[in-house]
């Protein structure tokens, strides 16, 4: 039973930055590569960022320079550090299995970016 469970979301202001964990539960973590998806309302779901089992990285256009993803095999933990955020990055956050993702999804967490 895979449980993910995405935190750190909340409300910023454009150009503030924010720290998004999701950590795992039941997946053997690190023979898996990682990604953080997002989506926002009436969009479809879209990955952001990417971390293979080498820790290569990989990211969409829209987000690479300001979004970093890592891992923590030890802590079963992904990591999503965004800087410089701007309000068409407020969607909802989640984390799977990357580049196949899961059928099970998460709740997500959920990112405002505002003035």
């Amino acid at each position: 039973q895979v449980q993910l469970v995405e935190s750190g979301g909340g409300l910023v202001r454009p150009g503030g930055s924010l720290r998004l964990s999701c950590v795992v539960s039941g997946s053997i973590f690190s023979i898996y590569g990682w990604g953080w998806y997002r989506q926002a309302p009436g969009k479809q779901r879209e990955s952001v960022a990417h971390i293979s089992t080498g820790d290569t990285t990989t990211y969409a256009g829209s987000v690479k320079g300001r979004f970093t993803i890592s891992r923590d095999n030890a802590k079963r933990t992904v990591f999503l550090q965004m800087s410089d955020l701007k309000p068409e990055d407020t969607a909802v956050y989640y984390c799977n299995h990357s580049p196949i993702p899961m059928g099970y999804w998460g709740q997500g967490t959920q990112v405002t970016v505002s003035s």
